[in-house]
């Protein structure tokens, strides 16, 4: 059982009011609101331990690295890997950038997506086979949402490389069955790799990558409770040697020479340059925060909002749901009959309640549905079914 008072006293800007209303914050899938403890980790580092790290000798440097490398601990451990297989990132885009323009494999290859991909693990992947005279593969999905997972089988290959699938779709909430997917992958061919999309399911769902058995799991910092600019690439053991470097810099080398550069093993590798050092600390301390909820209590939690949100907007007269069943992340993307998606969440955002409107950066997933963009309704943790109550309410006012 979550206690939502005590929750959401832990985030300062659910007290903020937007003309002249109680924040009502349903746009979570952009980006999360952040607890109190987290915003005190950023105030803290810069308070009492801001250093570089890994540099220097002096005390300060040596806390400083020693959080860094703690956070890498904290996280590996919130999905079930080893240390040395974290690399802090940007964020998602920039994970799967490093995996798409680090792979050793053929020209030529075939790289499957599916239509209900993020731009940002489709534009990688596009480029590399605009510049390695590849092919793009598309899982195409059902009405409502799911993937047609049979037809995934027929696209693979022998010229089939990678396949890189969102956990859940950020427009529709819909819960892809990786674990059983990356079975059926392996078990045709061995040597596919496989990278999984977890900006959308690390914040609603407890993630194990061992039980997965992806060979890449990527996601973001301030999409589950942390500062932006940060990012996590889980790469599997053995795979990290074989991933080609895209960008260098201070920290990845043993030495340097005009003839020859040795770079040093593992994540530093891949961590160039100065890291946002302060947005790993709170990554780490809401990676905390989660566990201290209990992230299956979050699940339960969200849940419940996602139903009983849908019950409702089921209700309203004009308004379809996309996706519109269960089996999905607390996410939910409607249309308003004869209303654009902007009037739509200019009048929401009247009454203080926030939502995303547009096409939430799936445009092929628009062009398939037949519209321009959805109206998208996120939750997380901090939210309660009363202020589902007041956006139905703004909704019908409309």
């Amino acid at each position: 059982m979550v206690d939502s008072k005590h929750i959401r006293e832990q985030f300062p800007i659910l007290n903020k009011r937007i003309n002249n209303n109680s924040l009502v914050y349903f746009d979570n899938g952009a980006t999360t609101q952040k607890p109190k403890v987290v915003i005190d980790s950023v105030v803290k580092y810069y308070s009492e331990q801001n250093a570089n790290i890994h540099r220097g000798v002096h005390t300060l440097s040596r806390e400083a690295t020693e959080l860094f490398e703690s956070a890498r601990q904290t996280v590996s451990s919130f999905i079930n890997s080893k240390t040395e297989e974290i690399i802090f990132t940007s964020g998602t885009t920039d994970s799967i950038n490093i995996v798409a323009n680090g792979l050793d494999i053929p020209k030529g290859s075939e790289i499957i997506v599916s239509q209900m991909e993020h731009h940002s693990n489709i534009l990688p992947w596009q480029l590399w086979c605009e510049r390695n005279n590849g092919k793009l593969k598309v899982i195409p999905i059902n009405r409502d949402g799911t993937l047609q997972i049979k037809k995934l089988e027929s696209l693979i290959t022998h010229n089939t490389a990678v396949v890189a699938l969102t956990h859940v779709s950020n427009t529709l909430g819909v819960i892809n069955p990786v674990n059983e997917i990356i079975r059926k992958v392996k078990a045709i061919d061995q040597r596919i790799l496989v990278l999984i999309d977890g900006a959308q399911s690390v914040p609603h769902m407890s993630i194990d990558v061992k039980n997965m058995d992806c060979d890449f799991f990527v996601f973001s910092g301030h999409k589950m409770y942390a500062p932006t600019g940060c990012g996590v690439l889980y790469v599997k053991k053995g795979l990290m040697d074989q991933l080609k470097l895209s960008r260098t810099g201070g920290g990845t080398i043993k030495t340097v020479s005009f003839e020859r550069t040795e770079y040093v093993d593992g994540p530093l590798r891949f961590e160039a340059g100065t890291p946002n050092i302060e947005a790993v600390v709170g990554l780490a301390k809401a990676c905390e925060f989660m566990n201290s909820i209990g992230v299956n209590n979050i699940s339960e939690h969200e849940h419940s909002l996602l139903v009983y949100a849908q019950n409702e907007l089921r209700a309203i007269e004009g308004v379809e749901i996309y996706a519109d069943h269960s089996n999905k992340a607390a996410v939910i993307s409607f249309n308003v009959k004869g209303q654009h998606p902007f009037d739509v969440g200019t009048l929401l955002d009247k009454y203080g309640v926030a939502v995303r409107t547009g096409h939430h950066c799936t445009q092929p997933l628009m062009n398939y549905y037949g519209i321009q963009g959805t109206i998208r309704a996120s939750f997380a943790i901090y939210n309660v079914k009363e202020e589902i109550d007041i956006f139905i309410e703004a909704l019908k006012k409309g």
